[in-house]
């Protein structure tokens, strides 16, 4: 079974990747590898880690959707400063790579003295109150500004679409009169002009406004549907004001909110792998507890490699791992399938920090 750490890492896409393997052998020398320390946790009993094992394989998928989805949103309020998104996505003040090679298990919120069940239990509640908090401040902060962007689109576009509000003045209306109204059209005139059109304002009887407008559409003129009115004017543009504003005031303590929940919930994600190590090498090497987990850095070229290395290294821990690795096998991180069952206890795990 496997979890290998793909980090994307530069703007060209590339990634370094790791895998974590628990092994009771030492390694081969030729393969780089480092140390990833699993505290000494409480086994409990056979039957618990066998459920454990599919328990935590769920948390794992979830806790890695929430990890994504924090980054993802990242990347969307950042909006058009997206190259700063790498820099916001740490773990405890460090890039990825640096928290995974150096990672410590956290005694203050995963104490090792908690059955394992009771430590999954912790981190699948305190990521699914991460998620609920995003999806609660996403639909606030997205509606905010959705509803900024209406009203900006209002104000773009064609003259045929588009709020006439900035453009007119009260001057070009003859405003208050019993007889007379003026009327706003789209034609080839002068009072305001935009690529494809010209608007002019059309001062006529009332009396005469249904014949004009009948003699409009014949010349394809668009009469626009426009009454001047200054205090609706005032109050669109203030409430287009208030939107930016209050946008402006979220932004900030949204960008932190979401920095320190990403953090949190890619902490978390860590310690479900090391929780998954554990408990599978138990579950196939038996006890006492005797094994080490080791971070190795291969590249998708050296994949394939790598696995038939820890093959030959390891097949003799367990008869029933399959004898043929299939070349074209393209290990797909975290969506393990049946087929991806190997004498050493390997997990893969990937995580995309720079992909957004």
């Amino acid at each position: 079974m496997g979890d290998s750490i793909h980090i994307q890492q530069s703007q060209d896409h590339s990634f370094c990747s790791f895998s974590i393997i628990a092994c009771i052998l030492p390694l081969s020398s030729e393969i780089e590898s480092i140390k990833f320390n699993i505290p000494d946790l409480k086994v409990g009993t056979l039957d618990v880690l066998v459920g454990l094992s599919d328990e935590l394989a769920k948390l794992d998928a979830f806790v890695e959707g929430v990890v994504k989805k924090v980054a993802q949103y990242m990347a969307d309020v950042l909006e058009d400063s997206k190259d700063k998104v790498q820099e916001n996505l740490l773990a405890n003040g460090v890039d990825l790579v640096t928290y995974i090679t150096r990672f410590q298990w956290d005694m203050a919120k995963y104490p090792i003295k908690q059955s394992l069940k009771n430590i999954s239990e912790i981190i699948a509640k305190g990521v699914n109150q991460i998620d609920n908090d995003l999806k609660a401040r996403a639909s606030a902060y997205n509606n905010l500004k959705g509803n900024l962007q209406n009203l900006e689109r209002k104000n773009a576009g064609s003259l045929l679409t588009r709020s006439l509000a900035d453009i007119v003045k009260k001057e070009d209306f003859v405003l208050d009169s019993e007889y007379l109204v003026t009327l706003l059209v789209v034609v080839p005139n002068v009072l305001f002009e935009d690529q494809d059109s010209y608007l002019c304002n059309v001062t006529l009887f009332r009396k005469a406004v249904d014949d004009f407008k009948h003699k409009a559409r014949e010349y394809k003129f668009m009469v626009r549907d426009f009454q001047y009115n200054e205090e609706e004017m005032k109050a669109d543009k203030e409430e287009m004001n208030r939107l930016s504003t209050d946008k402006k005031k979220q932004f900030g303590p949204l960008v932190r909110w979401l920095k320190v929940n990403f953090s949190e919930a890619f902490i978390a994600w860590i310690h479900v792998k090391a929780l998954r190590v554990f408990v599978e090498s138990v579950l196939r090497y038996g006890l006492p507890v005797n094994f080490q987990a080791m971070l190795l850095q291969p590249n998708k070229k050296t994949m394939k490699k790598l696995r038939e290395v820890l093959y030959d290294l390891y097949k003799h821990l367990d008869s029933s791992a399959a004898a043929i690795i299939d070349a074209t096998m393209d290990i797909p991180g975290l969506n393990l399938s049946q087929q991806e069952y190997y004498p050493d206890d390997y997990l893969l795990l990937r995580t995309y920090s720079n992909s957004y």
